[in-house]
Formats: C-alpha cells, structure tokens, sequence
C-alpha cells in the first residue's frame, strides 16, 4: 500500500512504523532533493545498523529497551560503550572486529539478570506524554520535511 507525499510515494511496507524515532527512506523520490535524501539516508542507516549491532553484540546494555531513561543517560551509556569500543580497538588492533559473543564476555548465557532501573524517570505524565511523542506520525513527516532541506542545505544544492 503507497500514499504520496509532495510528489514522493512513501511505502507503507510495515518495517517500520511513521514514528518520528525512525527516519523512513523514500521510495520513488521526486525531484534533485529528495533522491539526494533518499541515496544519504539509505547510506547512514546502514552505517548505523551496522555500527550499532556492534556494540550490541558487546555490550548487553544495549540490548534493553531504552525508552523510559532519560535522554542524557542513554547517551552517556552510548558514549561510553564508543569509548571503550575504541579502546579495544586501539590496544587489540583489528583482531578484536572479529569478536563474537561465544568468545566470552557480554552476554549472560542463559543467566537471569535483574531489570535495570538506571535512568528511569519518576512521573507516569513524563512517561505517557514521551510514548505519545514518539508515535505521532506528522512529527514523523515534518522531521522527515526538515532532514530533507537540512540535508541538501548542507550539500550547497541551493534550489532544486
């Protein structure tokens, strides 16, 4: 099922949903523009994919769901697994990227661990309005709006 958008046809595929948490490719992107997005989006979300499960083979807090902390303490938490990811990196050499889970370290194996509680915030209002900010679709479409000028302004298109 496809809608349009501004002369762009947006694939309701199911992957994923028109939360403003997921930048969504275009599909058939009209226009200088909205290729250019499309081709760097498409780009850095397999960058990030691919960097993210990196650190989330290492490091079990990754692997928890994050919505409830705080902003702050899931980047501090994202800083410090880089950190020290590039650490491991910088003291192993390249040896250490063929790294995996069975070799020890990082997953619990079976073990039950307790919940983590860090971060967590204290009011339900906090909660509820946060859950319904990430699940509004037009935020979704006007971020998505905006990364697209955003994107192309930094190229130095100048007008399409």
């Amino acid at each position: 099922m496809a809608r349009s958008i501004a002369g762009d046809t947006i694939w309701r595929d199911g992957i994923y949903p028109r939360w403003p948490v997921f930048v969504k490719t275009l599909r058939q992107p009209a226009g200088a523009k909205r290729q250019y997005f499309a081709r760097k989006q498409e780009a850095t979300r397999k960058d990030v994919e691919r960097a993210f499960g990196v650190l989330q083979a290492r490091w079990a807090i990754l692997r928890c769901p994050a919505r409830v902390w705080h902003e702050d303490d899931v980047a501090d938490i994202m800083v410090a697994c880089i950190i020290l990811h590039n650490m491991i990196i910088e003291d192993e050499g390249f040896a250490a990227e063929r790294w995996a889970p069975e070799d020890g370290a990082s997953t619990s194996h079976g073990v039950a661990s307790a919940p983590i509680q860090m971060g967590v915030p204290r009011s339900n209002e906090y909660l509820i309005q946060r859950f319904a900010d990430i699940r509004r679709s037009t935020t979704h479409d006007q971020l998505q709006v905006d990364l697209i000028e955003e994107i192309w302004a930094h190229r130095g298109g100048g007008v399409a």
